[in-house]
């Protein structure tokens, strides 16, 4: 079967209250649950609802994945090393919520990185997320130093759960200051159940990510929707 790529111009466009019922990721053989449709807030919606997000390269149509296994911070397993907890303290960056997301996803689709022969964070996905945030449902920490931008993430926030989804620094330890200072906020602030990382890294380890399969990453999900 060929498929369009990147989003279908012929799929419908799915608003903020609309949803799609993508097929049980519990049942997935792979990462890949689906493939086809469009990045509209709808489509968005519903797959970080149902444990699935957007994850495909330049060329690609859109692959919808459900990682397993699935990497996780709760607020008893975050970790501030000692060294964060003095630069958080000294308040080096200038920490910001929210302040400028599209030039933090921007910032993530230009960022290089090893092994990676360019970007997924393309032109629809930027568009994409851009709206979800327009509407409420994405997030973004800003790192500053010296009123310039040092690093960053971004994500979405669905109720009491945040899915990760990218970030990029500039300057040694600006993303991890956003990071974690986004973490506390959505912890203890808006008492987030679980931060969804998605793939597992040693860097999301050593800031408290714990591994889980899918099936109970997914039995989390529901529990709380």
């Amino acid at each position: 079967m060929n498929y369009q790529e990147g989003p279908d111009p012929k799929f419908p466009y799915l608003d903020q209250h609309q949803r799609f019922f993508f097929p049980d990721p519990l049942y997935a053989e792979g990462n890949i649950v689906a493939v086809g449709g469009n990045l509209s807030p709808g489509m968005l919606l519903s797959a970080y609802e149902q444990g699935i997000f957007p994850w495909y390269n330049p060329g690609d149509p859109v692959l919808w994945q459900s990682p397993d296994p699935r990497c996780l911070i709760f607020p008893h397993t975050l970790h501030i090393s000692r060294s964060m907890q003095k630069i958080l303290k000294q308040g080096k960056f200038t920490i910001t919520i929210n302040r400028d997301f599209d030039k933090i996803i921007r910032a993530c689709s230009e960022m290089y990185r090893p092994g990676q022969g360019g970007t997924w964070i393309s032109e629809d996905i930027i568009a994409g997320y851009c709206e979800l945030n327009r509407l409420g449902y994405a997030l973004s920490a800003e790192s500053y130093l010296d009123g310039k931008l040092a690093g960053g993430c971004y994500g979405v926030l669905l109720g009491n759960v945040f899915c990760g989804e990218s970030m990029f620094t500039k300057i040694p330890n600006a993303a991890k200051a956003a990071f974690l200072t986004l973490a506390q906020y959505l912890f203890f602030e808006l008492k987030v159940r679980f931060i969804d990382c998605q793939v597992p890294t040693d860097h999301l380890i050593s800031l408290g990510g714990v591994e889980l399969g899918r099936e109970e990453f997914l039995s989390l999900l529901r529990e709380g929707r």
